[in-house]
């Protein structure tokens, strides 16, 4: 697995991509007790964070540390959300009831 280093953090580059090619932002997802976890106390991290940031009045820049924090924290709660698997759409689960019926 190819990975990438922030700050002396090692993340995979798979995190760092905004959406996986395969994925689909208009479903739903199976999201796990575990993965639900990870996603709250990511969310809470970023939260933290953004609202440090905004009251010690930081400006972005390139190089900011708590810039590159929130988007390591997005980046890594994305890839958690995307590792969890689709749920079929209601026109996709009867598609593949009547597949064999479909001329």
């Amino acid at each position: 697995m190819a990975s990438t280093t922030t700050i002396g953090h090692s993340i995979p580059v798979s995190a760092l991509a905004a959406f996986p090619a395969c994925a689909r932002a208009n479903h739903r997802r199976r999201i796990t007790p575990q993965a639900g976890r990870a996603l709250e106390k990511l969310g809470h991290a970023i939260e933290y964070l953004t609202d440090e940031f905004v009251h010690m009045g930081g400006s972005f820049c390139a190089h900011n540390a708590h810039g590159e924090a929130v988007e390591m924290l997005m980046a890594l709660n994305r890839q958690v959300y995307f590792e969890c698997p689709e749920i079929p759409s209601l026109k996709e689960r009867f598609r593949s009831l009547l597949g064999p019926f479909q001329a």
